[in-house]
């Protein structure tokens, strides 16, 4: 009796073990997100609206906004500020001059906090101002619950960020094509005087560690632990997995999880092409209908076995003629279970001009209204005398 308990409670725990292995990952970090590049879906969220100190994580906005607003060309110069500041950095020197490019290489490579200054202050003039394009972009992204007080990370109170934020950040900037090329650089020698540090190496270990690793950022403090948003590409498939919080190096075993998880659960579905006719619709006053397409692509994330089914819904503004090629006109919400997957706007695929009688009508209308009045004025003249008929 007792040997059948032992093995139906051996049973058991094997069942249990099996049912976590298949289930979504144990991590050590204390907060984390995994978001879908292409989609948008979050297919992966621990306390993901807790807010967590983001340390060099926070570069990647500090990138973004300069990639958006520079000119990788430029030179900029260093001065005191920007040199003597504290932690990792590529040891810049007052009156130092530097492209813009190899400053972004340096910050996100290195996770140069001088350069992070450096840049700042050339594309908004001083720190601050540069912090508040930061806090602007980061709500223009939808990351609410993210508030930064400096373009590299260091420790604040009030420098804070939430996992599902700086996915949806990470997200947007893996948008930019150059941004992309230099978080996936593993090693990168700049343009500076020899005497300088000029060869730069990425601190991210996953760029070597996991198969179709890209990206993105690493980061460290004391308060805000190991940090990292790591991103990779598998036959198509595109996945950053955020970690805040972590301990040592079971962040990369983190990331290395979550992505596992990503990629071996979730596919992603095309539901829109951009230009895909959606469809016809009258057009008061026109010589024909206006084909109405999609303005952009729009995707889905889903389980890999699953064979989703959507619900669409079109809302039109009133459709009168003159319409032109690439007018927007509306837009479609795509739903699958009752929930909003995304929503396109509607574009006119061709030019409607106004019809025979719509021109006839602006013609006659206008010239009635003409002829009354003249008519009005003659009868009105007529009456008080100032014209007297001929007999």
């Amino acid at each position: 009796m007792k040997l059948a308990k032992f093995f139906a409670v051996f049973i058991l725990i094997l069942n249990l073990k099996a049912l976590v292995l298949a289930g979504e990952p144990q991590i050590v970090g204390r907060a984390a997100a995994v978001i879908n590049v292409k989609s948008g879906k979050f297919v992966y969220l621990k306390n993901p609206d807790q807010k967590m100190y983001p340390a060099s994580t926070t570069k990647i906005l500090t990138t973004l906004i300069a990639l958006e607003k520079g000119n990788l060309t430029d030179m900029v110069y260093v001065d005191k500020e920007a040199s003597y500041v504290e932690g990792s950095a590529i040891w810049l020197n007052p009156g130092e001059k530097i492209t813009l490019e190899d400053l972004l290489y340096s910050i996100m490579l290195n996770s140069a906090n001088d350069s992070a200054i450096a840049v700042a202050k050339h594309i908004a003039g001083n720190v601050s101002s540069f912090v508040r394009e930061m806090n602007d972009k980061a709500r223009e992204l939808g990351a609410k619950n993210t508030h930064f007080v400096n373009p590299n990370g260091l420790p604040n109170d009030d420098h804070y960020t939430t996992a599902r934020d700086l996915a949806l950040i990470a997200r947007a900037a893996m948008q930019n094509p150059k941004f992309r090329e230099i978080v996936a650089t593993k090693t990168k020698v700049i343009n500076r005087d020899p005497k300088y540090l000029r060869l730069l190496i990425n601190h991210n270990k996953l760029l070597w560690r996991y198969e179709g690793a890209n990206g993105i950022k690493t980061g460290y403090t004391v308060k805000a632990r190991q940090c990292l948003v790591a991103s990779a590409n598998k036959n198509g498939e595109e996945f950053i997995a955020v970690i805040l919080g972590s301990e040592g190096s079971n962040v990369y075993d983190d990331a290395q999880k979550l992505l596992d998880y990503a990629f071996a659960n979730y596919k992603t579905v095309k539901v829109i092409s951009k230009g895909q006719q959606i469809k016809k619709a009258p057009v008061t006053d026109g010589r024909e209908t206006v084909s109405l397409e999609a303005a952009e692509d729009l995707y889905d994330t889903v389980y890999k076995d699953e064979k989703p089914e959507y619900e669409y819904k079109t809302s039109l503004q009133e459709l009168k003629a003159p319409v032109r090629a690439g007018e927007t006109l509306g837009t479609l919400l795509v739903c699958r279970k009752g929930i909003k997957v995304g929503e396109v706007n509607l574009i006119a695929a061709n030019g409607v001009e106004p019809s025979l009688a719509a021109k006839g009508k602006r013609i006659f209308y206008p010239g009635l209204l003409v002829l009354a009045g003249l008519f009005l004025t003659f009868q009105f003249l007529k009456k008080y005398g100032r014209i007297k008929p001929k007999y």
